[in-house]
């Protein structure tokens, strides 16, 4: 296996040395974030969202052309190749537009609302998000990846076409644009407005908050795929992609343990759960070698992944399988959680002990090129490897190829637990005859050139990876996890926290910078408050609790109840937002419901009952209009009914 802490110093030393290079360079060299620096030699002069673009914008009376990505995105790599780093285009650009790159990892809050108008004008979304605005930030249109000139790829517009219409309507028709940016402004307010206000002394409807959970199942159910796990399946697109989404799981995982709930839901509750957990493992989406899963699968079966990996992911699926096979008993489960756990601590330590933010999906150039096989590579394995043959049955090696036609990528079709039983052997057992297999077969993948690490850490990833950590080290008994999960603490209080007691949000290449968002304090409370769990240490319970009053002094909506996603002192954008639904990642607002209970309950600091109160009731009209924007808020919902 290499030696992965020099490979990632060598990884930190490249950033370092783009970052201080001679010449070439355009403002985004002065950054820290590694999807900033991969620009910072384009001949597009980028610009990071600040105020010397912002006054230039409206000094010069330019439109301005916003693109956001991430260093893990695969059309963000084939964007950049195709039109930043092309002559003309660039000089289109220079000559015309003040161009901004933004890290979406770095900057939600500006990811959030220009997205959300990318979806009122287009209808969906997606990186690289690529908006043209007005010269003071207002959105005229925009839309997601398009290819660098016209008839390169069907049905998509060339870029080169596009900027150069935003260029000719900004000179003969901006009265216009800007009256329509006006409207899709207004539109923008609308779609982000706050929750309503929350009297003073209203109580919670016990009975009105049942039923809409029990709706929130219901409709988890109407959009579940049966046949392979999942939610999001309709008839009229059944191949659409699927992502893991935890906060679904987490609510169902809640469910099925409700003993106060009817068995008919409990069990349907815990049908949905299973079958997806299962289908997943089952699929190519988890990586069957070296543990960890990928981002999203780009198919129903879960079989062929978009390959990047995200800490979020990770630190989520590590807590969820270990908290399913507490459970269940399910020892595949356990193996699942241990083996994300693992993927983490070999592959996305940084130095310190924190972790970085994930591994781009592709390599030398091509999406999945370090994760697939092909036909050759596999006949000269097979004469090398003792057992290899029923490896190669079991993870389909032996079949047609399963990725583009020409490649593979391992994926069972079953758990190791359904297969085991086919052959009437012990699981434990049959995985062990695997083994030997998989770990030749992950030195051989060992050697190949590597993913990219995105080398930043985010406080609120690491402290979904904390929370993780701290619970499959608590359920499973291993103390390692236990460890890295304080060591990471220990290092975003000491790297990521000022000395007034406020979080930053990213740390990368020595710096850390940025005021944190609701997510990192949410996100870092939880994972210090499950580690306060897992081992008693009360100086966990403490630095939860004093984050959680810098919290509220900052972020509350005393009207709503809930809590804005930034600060009350920072900078303000278009719209100053509270967003309680919950995505792959769950909202902070879902999150800090979660430490407001363990702090009522598990703490018993009983301060904290009424302002759990209002963010439960800030969520009621969300979760009554559209149930399943919010399951993770539900499953808090469902849990603080069993306390009462």
């Amino acid at each position: 296996m290499p030696n992965k802490p020099i490979f990632l110093s060598f990884v930190v030393l490249v950033l370092i040395f783009q970052k201080g290079a001679a010449g070439g360079e355009n403002k985004l060299a002065r950054e820290s974030s590694p999807y900033l620096l991969q620009h910072a030699h384009n001949p597009v002069d980028w610009y990071p969202w600040g105020e010397e673009a912002l006054e230039r914008a409206k000094t010069e009376n330019k439109m301005i052309f916003l693109s956001v990505g991430y260093a893990a995105c695969h059309w963000c790599h084939v964007m950049e190749r195709e039109s930043f780093v092309d002559e003309e285009i660039a000089k289109l650009l220079n000559e015309n537009f003040v161009c901004i790159k933004v890290d979406r990892e770095e900057r939600p809050d500006i990811d959030q609302i220009y997205m959300t108008a990318v979806q009122i004008m287009s209808g969906r979304g997606g990186w690289p998000m690529t908006v043209f605005m007005t010269s003071d930030a207002k959105p005229i249109f925009g839309g997601s990846y398009f290819p660098a000139r016209d008839g390169d790829r069907a049905n998509l517009p060339g870029f080169l076409t596009i900027i150069r219409k935003a260029k000719q309507l900004w000179m003969d028709e901006r009265t216009e644009l800007i009256a329509q940016a006006d409207r899709i402004f207004d539109a923008l307010r609308a779609a982000m407005a706050t929750s309503e206000s929350i009297p003073a002394g209203m109580e919670i409807d016990r009975g009105a908050f049942a039923r809409m959970l029990h709706e929130t199942q219901q409709r988890l159910a109407a959009g579940f795929d049966a046949t392979h796990g999942g939610f999001g399946f309709v008839e009229s697109n059944p191949n659409r992609p699927k992502f893991p989404e935890p906060s679904n799981l987490v609510f169902l995982l809640e469910r099925s343990k409700r003993a106060s709930l009817a068995e008919v839901d409990r069990n349907a509750a815990n049908k949905m759960l299973v079958k997806t957990l299962d289908s997943m493992i089952a699929g190519g989406i988890y990586d069957h070698l070296g543990g960890g899963f990928h981002r999203y699968s780009t198919d129903r079966f879960w079989r062929i992944p978009h390959f990047e990996k995200m800490l979020y992911d990770n630190g989520q699926l590590a807590q969820l399988y270990a908290t399913a096979f507490e459970a269940t008993g399910q020892k595949e489960y356990r193996t699942i959680a241990e083996g994300t756990c693992d993927f983490v601590i070999r592959e996305l330590t940084a130095p310190g002990g924190a972790f970085y933010a994930s591994l781009d999906a592709d390599s030398e150039g091509e999406e999945g090129k370090f994760y697939r096989w092909d036909k050759e590579q596999l006949d000269k394995i097979e004469k090398s490897i003792s057992g290899y043959r029923l490896f190669s049955e079991v993870y389909g090696f032996s079949a047609a190829p399963n990725f583009d036609s020409r490649y593979y990528t391992p994926q069972p079709g079953k758990t190791l637990t359904q297969l085991a039983d086919e052959r009437n052997q012990p699981s434990d057992v049959f995985a062990r005859s695997l083994s030997d297999s998989r770990n030749a077969l992950f030195e051989l993948r060992a050697q190949r050139v590597r993913p990219q690490t995105d080398v930043k850490v985010l406080t609120s990833w690491n402290g979904l990876m904390i929370a993780g950590l701290a619970d499959a080290g608590r359920i499973l008994n291993r103390e390692d996890y236990l460890k890295a999960a304080s060591k990471a603490a220990e290092f975003i209080l000491k790297e990521l926290k000022t000395q007034d007691g406020r979080l930053l949000r990213s740390y990368a290449l020595g710096e850390s910078k940025l005021q944190g968002y609701l997510d990192d304090y949410a996100f870092l409370i939880h994972g210090l408050l499950r580690l306060h769990l897992a081992t008693k240490e009360d100086r966990w319970l403490e630095q939860a609790i004093e984050l959680n009053r810098t919290q509220t002094r900052f972020f509350q909506n005393e009207e709503s109840g809930g809590f804005y996603y930034t600060a009350s002192d920072r900078p303000e954008l278009l719209v100053r937002f509270q967003d309680p639904v919950d995505g792959v990642i769950p909202s902070g607002n879902s999150m800090t419901a979660s430490n407001l209970i363990y702090m009522t309950y598990e703490a018993e600091r009983i301060e904290f009952e009424e302002p759990l109160r209002r963010v439960l009731l800030s969520a009621a009209s969300l979760i009554e209009k559209n149930p399943r924007s919010a399951t993770s808020m539900s499953a808090q919902i469902g849990n603080w009914l069993d306390r009462k």
